[in-house]
């Protein structure tokens, strides 16, 4: 049987935290920053933690299945 490849995507935006959670970066903080407040800037910078449902489809993109 073949071996499973990451997503190469995948692999650069989300990481595996120590309990087995996978952190992820907050969109809409690449560009067009002009027009948004200090305070939507400051909250997108925080890392969070992906939904539970969403979970299943990253670790299979993630080979951790």
């Amino acid at each position: 049987m073949p071996k499973v490849k990451t997503n190469s995507g995948a692999k650069k935006r989300f990481a595996l935290t120590g309990s087995g959670k996978i952190k992820r970066k907050h969109a809409f903080k690449s560009h067009i920053l002009t027009k948004k407040t200090k305070k939507q800037k400051r909250n997108l910078t925080h890392s969070g933690v992906i939904d539970r449902v969403d979970e299943s489809n990253v670790k299979e993109l993630l080979g951790l299945k």
